[in-house]
């Protein structure tokens, strides 16, 4: 028989969906957060800021916008990871947020992934991150050079540059 003061987990602990050592050590840091999640077929990211009320998100973009720009691919791989950071970050840049600290949850730090090529786009929109540069990924695989020779995807880099220059305002 289980005592009285048997303490039960956290829920979310529970199922496997939180941290929550690694958030309270983000959290103790009282940066804002950019919080990058993907799901089967999109990639969300968002600036989150720590509140007594739970937490508030100031900036959020999401895969799912770059088919406004006339992007024609899918929006889970690494070129539109890369595009959702530049939105996120062109975002983030107009409202005068900086020095975020990337918040991947419990996504294992992969080299060259999507979640370090969405950091990378935000960098490059002109955010400041401390990210090891050996752990984000090379140019060509964000402008999808490696995969161009398929038929499938051979208008991958023009449509690529042609999307980054309007989020970038080109």
């Amino acid at each position: 028989m289980q005592s009285p003061r048997y303490k039960m987990p956290f829920k979310r602990r529970k199922e496997g969906k939180t941290d929550y050592q690694q958030r309270l050590r983000l959290l103790k840091s009282g940066a804002p957060r950019l919080v990058i999640r993907r799901s089967l077929n999109y990639i969300t990211a968002q600036i989150a800021e720590f509140g007594n009320k739970g937490d508030k998100v100031v900036v959020a973009a999401s895969s799912r916008e770059l088919k406004k720009l006339g992007w024609n691919f899918a929006c889970d791989n690494i070129s539109a990871a890369y595009l959702t950071g530049l939105l996120i970050g062109k975002s983030a840049v107009e409202k005068k947020l900086d020095g975020v600290i990337p918040d991947s949850g419990l996504y294992a730090p992969v080299r060259g992934s999507r979640i370090f090529a969405v950091i990378k786009g935000a960098k490059d929109a002109g955010m400041s991150m401390s990210v090891e540069d050996e752990m984000l990924p090379s140019d060509e695989r964000i402008k999808g050079m490696h995969i161009s020779s398929n038929e499938k995807f051979k208008n991958l880099t023009s449509e690529f540059e042609k999307v980054k220059n309007k989020i970038l305002g080109g």
